[in-house]
């Protein structure tokens, strides 16, 4: 083995009382980085999203307490306030705490707010970057999101902000490429206020579920028709609404890494 393999291999230490955010990834168990699966082999107190895949929780360490505290539809959500103090709470009694969230920790997330209360009650936290689904979804879909000659920029927006709305937004200044995270709920208003700000409704969009599992679903219209045709096709989430020019490139979609494994 060389050297940079066993660097690269090398296990992070977790220390007992400290606080670790990790992203889990789009869905996708190979998808996780190596220091978030040696994060979870670590693990006292797994504080865990609604994952995309549960099998990602199968690198916890056994013996490791492990708790849902993410949000399912028809079921009341645990507070953010709750959350930040079970983490403060975990870590004052020596366990070695992570936060496992879905994507990114700090991507339409609320990882900065879990590490602002970890650093006010002085804890020691750390980050563990996430692949994001806002750049996996789209690559598992067979969409470059900024394809030479056809987008110059990408935008990621949030559907939701902090009272559940769509967010306030310059909409006429988004510019290329936008890429909305949370949005099937939303999408029809989502739509109607891209086009009053000047999209065509023959825009381009790419619905994007279940990105990187198996059961993958690419629904492929146009931002004056994705909302009739998105309620039709009764799409699972989570998913991710590309919006542009680069949503038609007919590029072939690759076989979701989940699936390729399977058929292997």
């Amino acid at each position: 083995m060389s050297l940079d393999q066993t660097s690269l291999l090398a296990r992070d230490h977790f220390p007992q009382g400290e606080v670790w955010l990790v992203g889990a990834g789009p869905g996708d168990p190979g998808l996780l980085t190596l220091r978030a699966v040696q994060a979870l082999a670590q693990a006292d107190l797994i504080l865990h999203d609604s994952l995309a895949s549960r099998a990602v929780l199968r690198h916890a360490r056994p013996g490791a307490e492990i708790i849902a505290v993410g949000k399912r539809k028809g079921a009341a959500p645990v507070p953010q306030a709750r959350i930040n103090q079970r983490l403060v709470e975990g870590a004052r009694a020596g366990l070695r705490v992570l936060r496992l969230k879905g994507g990114d920790p700090f991507v339409f997330g609320r990882g900065a707010e879990e590490a602002r209360a970890c650093q006010a009650a002085g804890i020691a936290w750390r980050v563990i970057p996430g692949v994001s689904a806002g750049m996996a979804a789209p690559a598992a879909a067979g969409i470059a999101l900024t394809q030479r000659g056809v987008a110059q920029a990408v935008t990621f927006i949030t559907a939701h902000d902090e009272a559940g709305d769509l967010p306030g937004l310059d909409w006429a200044a988004l510019p290329g490429t936008i890429a909305a995270f949370m949005a099937l709920s939303r999408l029809d208003e989502l739509a109607l206020r891209l086009i009053a700000a000047g999209r065509s409704a023959a825009t381009p969009v790419a619905v994007i579920a279940s990105a990187t599992l198996a059961g993958q679903v690419t629904l492929r219209s146009t931002l004056g028709a994705c909302s009739l045709a998105v309620r039709r096709a009764v799409l699972p989430g989570p998913a991710l609404v590309v919006i542009g020019d680069v949503a038609a490139m007919e590029l072939a979609t690759p076989m979701p890494a989940a699936a390729a494994r399977r058929h292997a």
